[in-house]
C-alpha cells in the first residue's frame, strides 16, 4: 500500500507544527484516510473492498467511514475502470452542437452506459459539463487526449481508436 503508519505522528507534527499536540491519535489516523486512499487507487486503479477493510484494520478506523469518505469525492472509484477512460462533454455549445449524437453512438457500439465500464476493462465512459474547449464543440477525451469537433466521420474514427490496443 506504501503508506507507512509507524511515521504518522512525526508526519502530523512536522506538517502541523504547534497544533499537533492538541490533535488526538483518532485525527492522527484520519489525516492519513485521504493519501492512502490515493495511493491504494492508483496501484489498484480503483478501491477493492478488502483493501479497504485492511486500511480499516490499520488506521483503527470504521469501515463505515472510510467508505463514507471516499464516496464523497468523485475522484475515487469502487469498480475497475477501463484503460481508456472516454468522457464526452455535454455542456452548452457541444449539446447544440450534437454532443448526444457522439455520446449514443460510443453507448451503441461499446454496449455501456454513462458511468459504466466495458466487461474487457478497455473502456469507461463518463460525462462532463465542461471541457473548456467550446470552440471545438462537440468535445470528447480519451483519457488525457482531447478530440473537437467529433462529426460522424470523426466519430468512426474516434471509436477505432478506442477500439485499438495500445
Amino acid at each position: 500500500m506504501g503508506m507507512e503508519l509507524m511515521d504518522v505522528n512525526e508526519g502530523i507534527e512536522r506538517n502541523a507544527g504547534p497544533v499537533a499536540g492538541i490533535v488526538c491519535e483518532h485525527d492522527r489516523k484520519k489525516a492519513l484516510l485521504i493519501p492512502a486512499l490515493h495511493s491504494i487507487q492508483e496501484d489498484k486503479g480503483y478501491l477493492p473492498g478488502e483493501e479497504l477493510q485492511t486500511l480499516s484494520e490499520k488506521l483503527n478506523l470504521p469501515l463505515a467511514e472510510i467508505y463514507s469518505v471516499a464516496s464523497f469525492y468523485g475522484q475515487f472509484h469502487f469498480s475497475p475502470r477501463g484503460k481508456k477512460i472516454v468522457r464526452v462533454c455535454l455542456g452548452t455549445a457541444c449539446h447544440v452542437r450534437g454532443a448526444s449524437s457522439v455520446l449514443n453512438g460510443i453507448k451503441d457500439r461499446f454496449g455501456v452506459g454513462v458511468g459504466e465500464t466495458t466487461e474487457d476493462l478497455k473502456l469507461t465512459l463518463e460525462t462532463v459539463g465542461c471541457v473548456g474547449c467550446c470552440g471545438l464543440a462537440p468535445v470528447a477525451t480519451v483519457n488525457e487526449d482531447i478530440i473537437g469537433e467529433v462529426g460522424p466521420d470523426k466519430l468512426d474514427e474516434l471509436i477505432q481508436s478506442i477500439e485499438e490496443e495500445e
